[in-house]
């Protein structure tokens, strides 16, 4: 042929800086291309053998990447089918028209192992080089080996050429700002990323061993690649030991996975690949990058947002689609349809999976609960499909150490911790230490105590109880263990009003600064063999402020003080001697306050009642203000008298302080005065 020069066919004179800056995201990947597109032709060149359309020898076939810093230059070779003028330029110069694509639709029942429908890939070495040259024979008999040149600009040469040997040669002229892809160092972590599993041998210079105190090339060519990976094999042919050396081979240095699902799926589309449970560390984070995509054995990207459900960002492993298209746009693989649907037979495969392992070995299933009670937790918070599955072995916890199904744990606390309402009250812990006497108090009621201290309990407390029909979770430590569960007889403080306000006053008036703390003070008549006082936590406001602290959105409930309920136990021996005292000492020197009072309140109600059609008019207006702002000052004057009563009264301090310490809430001076005031009550 004589030597043709011509203009490269495309749409915009432009295609070149579109193709350097825009076709992809990381310039590297155009080793991935063009290896890929060497073992596209190997393929084809095996699949024509096996229907007898090529019938010479097919010798060795592998892909070989040749870096030679002196020239500049980096070379993928292959001894596939080879390219003749007249595909060069239907192929190459005709820009985003795929020979795979022409090739699957003619052999579209045996080509299942082409890479193929890359469009633009060739062209994606202009990213890096400032010129590319193709040496190219077919295999076709008598076919003329051509040769092409292109400087990255729109025209291109293209003339006859001998070459030896059936394939193609596709040559780079490094330009000066991709220098580092003329470092044989560079270049095998490149292929090591992209393409250490492609079904053709990948060579990339020579295997090095120690000689003379130094590392030296030795005439044994140097394999990239695994061409028959772990998930291409059927799972009956393989081993446990198999599976986790593979996981190895994959994350160096990780503790073995807990166990793994191989997804081996032809219909309605095609997958295959291996996903791992590793162990999760308490500090929980959806880490990125740890499943790797790959399309017929090609790497395609570990960013799998979008192809994979959010929650299984947590797994490790490899997932392989020819359906899943070699783009360059993320969105594009988060928006496709295959891509859905694909997402969605994980989830049901992995749900699927667990349920078989929990039917299969439950004792082990257990053993490796806490490990991956995190992932199962997420996966049901944020996938509905997820949820419904894992209902059968999702696992709950008591501080036993005892696991219990949904059903199980029902069957187990139906007759003993069902409230007045007919629900079914759960009662769990999210600290056993901390909450330790609320707990004992709680198990020496009868009741079983769940322990809820995951990370992301807080939220899936509530989704268990939108799941889980007539059910409320409890936190061991929001009420007393008398109060957890509701019943109809429960018995309630016997205190008049004026005795009530007595004692309200008197503790409230003993109560610590603690910082961003508010109490409440709150009688009740529990067992006497209870806790003098007790200190509670509003279970709603509390589940507000844990979430706020996972949800930036709901900062407001994070500034909000947290909210104590300080009960005092009416029957309790201590506290009966703290009413009778101070009913005998104290109100005698508040009856004249308490009466005064009364009578404010009662001239105030008289004054209401007396308005026509419920309004005051201006004088009367003036005395309610007037009687209002001294029963005020009279209720100011009484809590003062009660305050400096119970100072000189250790017992009140001592029972609050009590209640605080089991709680953690008292530090610093007050802790200091307490242990002394100990001392002296002894």
């Amino acid at each position: 042929m004589q030597t043709q020069k011509g203009t490269i066919g495309v749409t915009t004179e432009n295609i070149f800086p579109v193709i350097k800056k825009f076709l992809y995201s990381d310039h590297e990947i155009f080793l991935r291309e063009l290896v890929s597109n060497a073992v596209d032709a190997t393929q084809k060149l095996r699949t024509l053998a096996s229907f007898g359309e090529y019938k010479d020898e097919l010798g060795e076939l592998d892909v070989r990447v040749t870096v030679d810093a002196e020239k500049g230059t980096l070379t993928v070779s292959d001894r596939g089918i080879g390219m003749t003028a007249e595909d060069i330029d239907k192929y190459i110069n005709q820009i985003a028209f795929s020979g795979a694509e022409e090739f699957l639709e003619k052999y579209k029942d045996s080509a299942n192992s082409i890479i193929g429908h890359f469009g633009l890939g060739f062209y994606s070495a202009f990213m890096v080089a400032r010129k590319v040259e193709i040496r190219s024979l077919s295999y076709k008999d008598g076919a003329q080996g051509v040769r092409w040149e292109c400087d990255g600009s729109p025209e291109y040469t293209m003339e006859a050429v001998d070459k030896g040997d059936r394939g193609t040669d596709i040559i780079l002229y490094i330009d000066d700002e991709n220098k580092k892809f003329l470092q044989q160092s560079e270049i095998d972590a490149l292929l090591k990323k992209y393409c250490r599993f492609l079904p053709v041998p990948v060579i990339s210079g020579k295997e090095q061993e120690w000689k003379d105190g130094k590392m030296v090339d030795t005439d044994r060519d140097k394999v990239i690649n695994s061409t028959q990976p772990m998930w291409m094999r059927k799972p009956a042919d393989l081993t446990d030991e198999d599976y986790r050396n593979f996981y190895h081979e994959l994350y160096p240095g990780q503790e073995d996975p807990l166990f793994w699902i191989h997804l081996n799926v032809d219909y309605p589309f095609n997958l295959t690949g291996i996903l791992f449970f590793p162990k999760i560390k308490n500090n929980f984070e959806v880490t990125k990058n740890r499943i790797q995509l790959y399309c017929n054995q090609v790497y395609v990207t570990d960013s799998v947002e979008g192809v994979v459900p959010e929650f299984m960002m947590l797994l490790q492993g490899v997932i392989d689609s020819p359906d899943i298209p070699l783009n360059v746009s993320r969105s594009y693989l988060q928006s496709d349809t295959a891509v859905k649907k694909i997402s969605g037979y994980i989830t049901k495969k992995v749900a699927s999976r667990l349920e078989d392992i929990f039917k299969a070995d439950r004792p082990d299933f257990e053993k490796k609960w806490d490990d991956i009670r995190i992932f199962i937790e997420y996966g049901m918070l944020t996938d509905e499909k997820f949820c419904d599955a894992a209902m059968k072995f999702l696992l709950l916890t008591d501080t036993e150490k005892r696991h219990f199904t949904l059903e199980e744990y029902r069957t187990l606390i139906e007759a003993s911790q069902t409230d007045k309402d007919g629900n079914m009250v759960y009662i769990y812990t999210t600290d056993p230490t901390a909450q330790y006497s609320y707990i004992q108090a709680a198990v020496a009621k009868g009741y079983d105590v769940l322990l809820m201290d995951g990370q992301l309990d807080s939220h899936f407390i509530g989704l268990l109880e939108s799941k889980i029909e007539k059910s409320r979770f409890v936190r061991v430590d929001s009420d007393t263990a008398d109060r957890l569960i509701p019943s109809a007889d429960q018995k309630s403080a016997d205190l008049t009003p004026e005795v009530r306000d007595m004692l309200t006053a008197m503790f409230r008036s003993q109560l610590p600064n603690v910082e961003k703390a508010e109490f409440i003070v709150t009688f009740e008549a529990l067992s006497p063999d209870a806790a003098p006082v007790m200190i509670t936590q509003n279970e709603y406001m509390r589940r507000m402020k844990d979430m706020a602290a996972l949800q930036p959105g709901m900062s407001f409930y994070g500034e909000l003080p947290d909210s104590y309920n300080l009960i005092v136990n009416t029957e309790q021996p201590v506290i009966k001697r703290i009413v009778d005292s101070a009913d005998a000492d104290l109100m005698p020197k508040l009856r004249q306050g308490i009466d005064a009072l009364a009578a404010d309140n009662a001239a105030i109600k008289s004054l209401r009642d007396s308005a026509t059609d419920g309004k005051l008019n201006d004088e009367q207006q003036k005395q309610v203000d007037e009687l209002e702002s001294k029963a005020a000052d009279q209720r100011r004057s009484n809590d003062d008298v009660a305050a400096e009563y119970a100072k000189g009264q250790p017992l009140v301090k001592q029972t609050i302080d009590l209640a605080l310490l089991a709680n953690g809430l008292l530090r610093g001076a007050e802790l200091s005065a307490f242990i002394n005031r100990s001392v002296s009550l002894l």
